[in-house]
């Protein structure tokens, strides 16, 4: 059974901010910096890092709304949905550079954490994470980058040189948030790199991955989409 406990980043301001950590079985392995949802740190990015420690990996999921209203959770109904979009809104209307700089902080944590001890760390992240992921990428020096329908990154393409990583991105087909235009774009952009991947779920939405939300989960997308993130992370991020 993984281990789960509590941590904090310490932004450069020197705000901090919690975190959860959750660590395999055998009790070290490389990292993730795992992003959250529009909906917070709840049970579907807690249920994905039990997952990804199970495979080997030590996962840390920083409150990246703490700037706004600390240890957001909401839950997966309608009404949950419309308060995500208010948090997504106030998020987005934050300073981009301090933003920037909190999701560089926690990938620093990660890396320090005992458990990591200088194995390689890489970022994931779904929804508004998948599209922050991307921008941990740009920004920084993680060793892999896993985004599941990041909105957004097919309007950032003209920094998508500065991802150094190996990279695998997911998107849904019949995404009604990220035309699968976009996702066109994103595969283009990275043609020339053989170590990025781009999948598309044809018949799949947005969050097809997430479960818990009865109007976005696809389970015939996700049985598909899981193995190509475990198959990346194998060959990219071993677990030694």
């Amino acid at each position: 059974m993984a281990q789960i406990r509590n941590d904090t980043v310490e932004a450069l301001d020197g705000v901090a901010c919690d975190a959860t950590v959750v660590i395999p079985d055998r009790g070290r392995g490389p990292g993730l910096l795992l992003l959250q949802e529009i909906y917070g740190v709840g049970e579907f990015i807690l249920e994905r890092a039990q997952l990804l420690a199970e495979a080997g990996y030590v996962v840390l999921c920083p409150d990246v709304f703490f700037r706004i209203e600390r240890n957001v959770s909401l839950p997966h109904t309608d009404e949950g949905l419309a308060a995500a979009f208010g948090y997504m809104e106030r998020f987005a209307a934050l300073d981009p550079a301090v933003t920037s700089g909190d999701l560089q902080a926690g990938l620093a944590r990660l890396r320090a954490l005992p458990e990591v001890d200088g194995r390689p760390a890489g970022v994931m992240g779904y929804c508004l994470g998948g599209a922050l992921a991307y921008e941990v990428a740009v920004a920084g020096d993680p060793d892999c980058l896993v985004s599941y329908y990041g909105s957004g990154i097919a309007h950032r393409l003209d920094v998508a040189d500065q991802v150094r990583c190996p990279a695998i991105f997911h998107f849904g087909g019949r995404d009604p948030y990220i035309p699968v235009e976009e996702a066109d774009q994103v595969r283009a952009a990275f043609a020339p790199r053989p170590d990025v991947e781009v999948h598309v779920q044809p018949d799949a939405g947005h969050a097809f991955e997430n479960s818990f939300a009865a109007q976005f989960s696809d389970p015939e997308a996700a049985a598909r989409s899981w193995p190509l993130t475990l198959d990346f992370l194998r060959r990219v991020l071993p677990v030694t």
